[in-house]
C-alpha cells in the first residue's frame, strides 16, 4: 500500500512540500523506525546514565506525538475539511510534551515544538526574501529546523557536545547551506523546495553522529555513537520519506548488542563517577516566572535538568539524589502531575535480568493460570463475579518485569479496564501491546503462537492474528427467565453462547455442547480447544473428542482442565 507522502517521487524540478498529510506520514514512518531501532539504539545507551532505555523513551514520545496527530485528522473525518498544516504540527508538538520519556524524549520534544514554531506560521509570509523576491519551500523547513534546535539547547540546563543537541544543530546547519542565494546563483536554486532541505538536514546529522564518539569522552571509550542522536538521525530520516518518498539507506549499527554491556560496565565501574540516584519526570502548569525559579533551583539539586514546553505547560527532567526535594520544588512552581520517579541503582542492577519480552493474561479459572505459566506467562486470576482491576493488571505487568508486554484481557467486559492498565505502564516507560481478546481459548491461541525472539510487532501481529482466527463459546446456565437471540430461555437452562452472543439453549450439558460445536465447525475449522471446569466429569470431554473425530476427520482436539471457572465449558475452533 502506497503511504500519502509516497504518490509523489522526488523530482528536482519540482520541490516537496511538508504539509498536514506529510506531518501524519512522518509521524507514522518515525514510530515505525524507532520500532525497528528501538533495541539497537537503548544497547548503545551510555550517556549520560547508561540505563539502556534511550530507545525506549523515544518510541514512547514519538508515539504520543503520532496519537495526537491522528486525533487531529478523526476530529475531520466526519467533515469535507482537512487538518491544516498548523493544527497538525502544533498536536505533533503537544503529544510529543505529554509523552515525552527520558533525558533524549523530553529533547525530542522540544525539537519538535521549535520545528511547531515556524511550520504554524503562514509559509507564504516567509518564503520570500527581504526585496521581495520568492525563495524556495525549504527555506521555511531550514528556519523550522533552526529553530528546532535553539529551543532544545535553551531547554538544557549545560548542554554538551556530542549529544542529540550536536546533531540536531548539524541538520539544521545543513538545512541552511543549501538555501539558495536570492538570485539563485547557490544551492539549489528554484528547485530548492522541502525536499532538499530535508535530505541536506538527514546529510548533515548523519555525518555529526558518526563523529560524536570524538566529541564526548564516554562514547569514545564504549565504541559507540550517541544514542539519543542515533534516535534524532531515525526520526530525520522518516521525515525525508514523508516529504519526498524516497527512504535513505539503512543506518549501520552504532554497536553490536550482544558485545556492549560488558563495556558499559566497564565505562561505569572504571571511568564515570556516581551519579545522581533518581530520575524525576513531572508535567507542571505553571507561568514563566515559575519555571525560572524552578530551572534555578533544580539546577542546584542534580544535573541532566531539561525543561521543556511554555504556554502555560511544561515536561520538567532531572536527575537527582533527593527526589522529594526535586517533586517539591514542582510543587512550589505550580501544579505538577503524571509525576514518573526511577532509582537508576534499582535499575542498574536488574538491567541484564529484566527480560526483554513478557505476556500478561488474565484467566478464569486457576488451571488455566498453570498453563499459561508454564507458557511463561504471568497471569491475572479473574474469579467468577470479581475481574479484575487496572491496578492488578499494572501490578502483573510490573511483576513480568520486561521492556516489551502483551498484555492478553482474555474477556470482552475487561477491555477499558486493560486499556487504562496499559497505559498506565506506558506511562512507566514500559512498551506495552494490548490485544483485544474476548475469551480465554483466544488467549490461548494468541500464547501458543507467541515467539519472544522475533520484533516485537511482529510477535503482535501474529498473535493478534491467532485470536482472531479463533471463534469462542462458552456453555452457561441461565439466572433466570429472559429473552435471547436463540428465543425465551428459562432459569436453570444451559445457553451455548458464541462469540458472545447465545446461539443455543438447551438442557443437557454433553448434547448442548453438541449443538454449539456443530454450529461452530460449519464455517470450518483445524483445532477444537475445549477447557472443562471444576466439576466437569472427564467422560464429557471423551464424549466431545469421539463427536468431533466422527463428524470432522481433519479436526483435532486439545482437552484443559480450568479449575474454578465461571463457565462449565470453554470452547474455541481455530
Amino acid at each position: 500500500m502506497q503511504l500519502p507522502a509516497q504518490a509523489a517521487k522526488e523530482d528536482p524540478q519540482v520541490p516537496q512540500t511538508l504539509d498536514a498529510a506529510a506531518v501524519r506520514t512522518w509521524c507514522s514512518l518515525a514510530l515505525d523506525a524507532l520500532g525497528r531501532d528501538r533495541e539497537e539504539i537503548d544497547a548503545i545507551n551510555v550517556y549520560p546514565v547508561a540505563d539502556g532505555d534511550t530507545g525506549t523513551n523515544l518510541y514512547l514520545t514519538v508515539e504520543s506525538a503520532a496519537r495526537a496527530v491522528e486525533a487531529v485528522f478523526d476530529a475531520h473525518a466526519t467533515g469535507t475539511s482537512v487538518p491544516d498544516l498548523p493544527d497538525t504540527v502544533r498536536a505533533m508538538a503537544h503529544g510529543a510534551l505529554i509523552g515525552a520519556r527520558g533525558n533524549s524524549g523530553t529533547i525530542l520534544a522540544q525539537l519538535l515544538r521549535g520545528m511547531s514554531e515556524v511550520l504554524g506560521e503562514d509559509r507564504a509570509d516567509h518564503d520570500h526574501g527581504a526585496d521581495g523576491a520568492a525563495r524556495g519551500g525549504g527555506d521555511h523547513l531550514a528556519r523550522a529546523l533552526h529553530r528546532a534546535a535553539q529551543l532544545a539547547r535553551e531547554a538544557v540546563a549545560h548542554p554538551v557536545e556530542g549529544t542529540i543537541l550536536t546533531v540536531a544543530s548539524a541538520a539544521a546547519d545543513a538545512a541552511a547551506r543549501t538555501r539558495p542565494t536570492v538570485d539563485g546563483a547557490t544551492g539549489a536554486g528554484a528547485a530548492y523546495g522541502d525536499g532538499a532541505a530535508v535530505h541536506a538536514a538527514y546529510a548533515g546529522a548523519r555525518v555529526a553522529l558518526a563523529a560524536t564518539p570524538g566529541q564526548l569522552a564516554v562514547l569514545g571509550r564504549a565504541g559507540v555513537v550517541d544514542a539519543g542522536g542515533r534516535g534524532l538521525l531515525a526520526v530525520l530520516a522518516a521525515l525525508v520519506e514523508a516529504v519526498t518518498g524516497d527512504a535513505p539507506s539503512a543506518i549501520a549499527p552504532g554497536a553490536r548488542p550482544h558485545e556492549l554491556p560488558a563495556v558499559v560496565e566497564s565505562c561505569d565501574a572504571d571511568d564515570s563517577p556516581a551519579g545522581p540516584a533518581f530520575e524525576v519526570i513531572y508535567l507542571l502548569e505553571t507561568d514563566e516566572p515559575g519555571i525560572t525559579r524552578l530551572r534555578r533551583r533544580l539546577d542546584a539539586l542534580g544535573d541532566s535538568l531539561v525543561v521543556v514546553g511554555g504556554d502555560g505547560l511544561w515536561n520538567v527532567h532531572v536527575h537527582v539524589d533527593d527526589a522529594g526535594a526535586a517533586v517539591e520544588a514542582g510543587v512550589e512552581a505550580g501544579r505538577p502531575y503524571r509525576i514518573r520517579i526511577t532509582h537508576f541503582g534499582a535499575a542498574a542492577g536488574h538491567q541484564r535480568e529484566r527480560a526483554q519480552r513478557a505476556v500478561v493474561a488474565v484467566v478464569p479459572g486457576e488451571g488455566l493460570a498453570g498453563l499459561c505459566a508454564e507458557a511463561g506467562a504471568t497471569t491475572v486470576l479473574a474469579r467468577p463475579g470479581e475481574p479484575p482491576a487496572s491496578g492488578e493488571l499494572v501490578d502483573a505487568i510490573r511483576r513480568a518485569h520486561a521492556h516489551e508486554v502483551v498484555l492478553l484481557p482474555n474477556d470482552a467486559e475487561l477491555r477499558h479496564t486493560a486499556a487504562a492498565a496499559a497505559e498506565q505502564a506506558r506511562a512507566e516507560g514500559i512498551r506495552v501491546a494490548l490485544i483485544p481478546t474476548r475469551a480465554a481459548v483466544q488467549g490461548i491461541a494468541a500464547l501458543a503462537v507467541h515467539e519472544p525472539g522475533r520484533r516485537f510487532d511482529e510477535d503482535v501481529v501474529a498473535m493478534t492474528s491467532a485470536a482472531g482466527a479463533t471463534r469462542y463459546a462458552e456453555l452457561a446456565v441461565a439466572e433466570r427467565q429472559s429473552w435471547t437471540m436463540a428465543g425465551i430461555c428459562q432459569a436453570g437452562d444451559l445457553l451455548g453462547l458464541i462469540d458472545g452472543d447465545v446461539a443455543v439453549i438447551g438442557t443437557e450439558l454433553a448434547a448442548t455442547a453438541e449443538t454449539v460445536l456443530d454450529r461452530m465447525l460449519s464455517a470450518g475449522g483445524e483445532l477444537v480447544t475445549l477447557v472443562l471446569g471444576q466439576d466437569v466429569p472427564d467422560t464429557l470431554a471423551e464424549r466431545l473428542e469421539r463427536y468431533v473425530r466422527d463428524g470432522h476427520l481433519a479436526v483435532d482436539t486439545v482437552v484443559y482442565r480450568g479449575g474454578h471457572q465461571s463457565a462449565p465449558l470453554l470452547i474455541g475452533v481455530e
